[in-house]
């Protein structure tokens, strides 16, 4: 999955960008950890009711120039993204998830496009 200048998250119509008043402080300071190419990720767990650790991940990756982006959500070992929009399975994650994007926009992380 290459960086985007918008991404959305598979079956969602809700595109984000990366704000244009985000800075590294601002990424440091809600969660996201500089990884060793320069890039900040933040990963998050989404299912509250994990059992066997078999619940799912929001990955958020923002690129060291700050300009482009990746979303998605994964399962717990990161190796398969998983479609939170389809059926009714997931109704508690995708609240989860919506809360924690429009969150990131409140703080200035992320734009709503």
């Amino acid at each position: 999955m290459a960086f985007e200048k918008r991404a959305a998250l598979l079956g969602s119509n809700e595109q984000f960008q990366v704000s244009s008043s985000a800075k590294k402080y601002t990424l440091r300071d809600n969660g996201f950890e500089e990884t060793k190419k320069g890039n900040f990720q933040l990963t998050r767990t989404m299912d509250i009711n994990m059992i066997n650790n078999q619940g799912v991940k929001l990955k958020i990756i923002v690129s060291n120039e700050l300009t482009q982006l990746k979303i998605s959500v994964t399962t717990n070992n990161g190796l398969r993204t998983v479609n939170i929009y389809n059926g009714d399975a997931y109704q508690e994650i995708r609240e989860q998830v919506a809360f924690t994007l429009e969150n990131l926009v409140e703080r200035g992380v992320l734009e709503k496009v």
